[in-house]
């Protein structure tokens, strides 16, 4: 039989290489949008449709490749997601290079190669899984938080180099340095990421059984794959409290995708800043969200995850009013940062709250609320862009559209109250029968 290879350090680290490679593809069309809305006579709702479309096959991929996971274990998958992602970013380089002439008549196609870049996006999950399987329970949160945090990093420090290498070397070349870039990380996950003992013990002829045990007793793995994964998904989808996780989710880590593919148009057509400095300011929330995530959860763990999400929803609504009223950039910068500090610290609350909410289907409700919740990256810019009655909308549309936010703040707050209203319920029963 051979050796168990890598360790959980190694296992981390090739996930988080995989992740943040993958993610990056949240700013795919978000700073080079205006260079191609000019360059293919896009409307503002087709722009819309272009820099939401990665996260449109970036959240629905989720849920599948991360069953997958129960059979595989990680590695298969991260290497299917991440090769599909280059074959798209190998597409839109190939337009832009080839045929730029032609961009307005490709623009299907050009869709097509987004969606496929996106793939890479679906990576969370498959990362979320292999990592879990690699650390023991007591070490879970640290690692998760450092994976997710590191990760979430990667499209604004994308949004940042393509604002910087778009004047240097040109809108093609750019995708291109991309594309060296995502081959660079293929490489070194398939160098670094390993698959968690149990499965490498399966794969050398063990069954599943002898594989778990031998893996707990030898590797020191306490987690493993439970169940029939349709099976987990379909009871945790009986509970409203699952939908409620959803929609939260939805608002606060969807509005963080979306608002990372957006920024770039908000700040060059509502603003007038050039690729430079659109890159640095998306970078800002998008790294700021990231980071504050990583907090968020000890923050969650102290005040309770109700109370976070109540808190961080708060951030949110209030950051998304001062953006409507934003009279100059200081006060669009401090509406943004609130947003991120919103966003960021909802994003580590709600799953804070499955646990509690969903205690008999945890893995089930995570799937749901991980890929659904994401998809909001592909819906919310969309919904932006309709407040944009033509190209050449004024700031007005773009500002009175960031009330969506705040109307999804303040749903997403009610359903927390109910789930709070719920939970009381529940306790009070529970003391009843058992007196």
């Amino acid at each position: 039989m051979k050796p168990v290879r890598g360790t959980p350090a190694q296992g981390l680290m090739g996930a988080t290489v995989g992740f943040f490679v993958g993610f990056a593809a949240v700013s795919l069309f978000g700073p080079t949008v205006k260079h191609l809305q000019q360059a293919a006579g896009l409307s503002a709702g087709l722009a819309g449709l272009l820099i939401s479309i990665p996260n449109l096959t970036g959240s629905l991929l989720r849920i599948p490749f991360s069953a997958m996971c129960n059979r595989d274990g990680g590695r298969l998958a991260f290497l299917i997601l991440l090769i599909t992602a280059a074959v798209g970013l190998a597409g839109i380089w190939g337009l832009l290079a080839f045929v730029p002439d032609r961009l307005g008549k490709l623009f299907p196609l050009l869709l097509v190669f987004g969606a496929l870049g996106g793939a890479g996006i679906a990576t969370f999950s498959v990362g979320i899984s292999q990592t879990s399987f690699w650390y023991p329970q007591k070490t879970q949160g640290s690692a998760l938080a450092a994976y997710a945090g590191i990760g979430n990093i990667a499209p604004g420090l994308f949004a940042l180099l393509l604002g910087m290498l778009i004047p240097v070397i040109d809108l093609a070349y750019s995708y291109l340095a991309w594309l060296v870039f995502l081959l660079l990380g293929i490489a070194a996950y398939w160098v670094l990421g390993r698959n968690a003992p149990s499965f490498q013990l399966e794969r050398a002829g063990l069954s599943r059984t002898e594989a778990c045990a031998e893996a707990r007793r030898h590797h020191g793995q306490d987690i493993f794959p439970k169940g029939n994964t349709l099976h987990v998904l379909q009871e945790s989808a009986k509970l409203w409290q699952t939908w409620a996780l959803v929609f939260i989710y939805f608002t606060t880590f969807g509005g963080f995708m979306a608002l990372t593919g957006w920024l770039p148009k908000y700040w060059s057509s509502c603003w007038g800043f050039d690729v430079a400095r659109m890159g640095m300011l998306t970078a800002l929330f998008s790294i700021t969200a990231s980071i504050i995530r990583i907090g968020g959860g000890p923050l969650a763990d102290r005040l309770g995850g109700e109370k976070t999400a109540l808190g961080s929803l708060a951030l949110i609504a209030l950051g998304a009013a001062v953006m409507t009223r934003a009279a100059n950039v200081q006060q669009a910068v401090g509406g943004i940062v609130l947003l991120a500090l919103g966003m960021g610290v909802g994003n580590a609350a709600t799953f804070k709250l499955v646990p509690q909410e969903v205690p008999h289907a945890i893995a089930g409700a995570s799937g749901w609320v991980g890929g659904l919740g994401a998809f909001g990256g592909f819906v919310i810019p969309n919904v932006l862009a309709a407040f944009l009655t033509n190209g050449d909308a004024g700031d007005r549309g773009y500002a009175t559209g960031y009330w969506t936010f705040a109307v999804l703040a303040a749903a997403a707050a009610l359903l927390v109250l109910a789930m709070h209203a719920s939970r009381l319920r529940r306790e009070r029963t529970a003391r009843f029968v058992d007196s």
